[in-house]
C-alpha cells in the first residue's frame, strides 16, 4: 500500500509527459501528411546511385 504513494504520482507524471509530447507533435504538423513519405519511395531518382558517386568525386577535385 505504501508503494502506491510513489507509483501513482510517477504514473501521473508519465501520462502528463506523453500528453505534452503528443500535443507538441500535433502543433508542429507531424501528422499532416501520413501518405507522402510512403509514396515517395516509389519514385525513381533522376540519376542512378553509381553516377552520383562519380559526380561527387569529380566535384571535389
Amino acid at each position: 500500500m505504501e508503494s502506491l504513494i510513489i507509483l501513482i504520482p510517477i504514473a501521473v507524471i508519465i501520462i502528463a509527459i506523453a500528453v505534452k509530447v503528443f500535443l507538441w507533435a500535433v502543433d508542429n504538423d507531424q501528422f499532416d501528411d501520413l501518405e507522402g513519405p510512403a509514396h515517395s519511395i516509389l519514385f525513381d531518382d533522376d540519376t542512378p546511385a553509381a553516377d552520383k558517386n562519380k559526380a561527387s568525386v569529380t566535384d571535389q577535385k
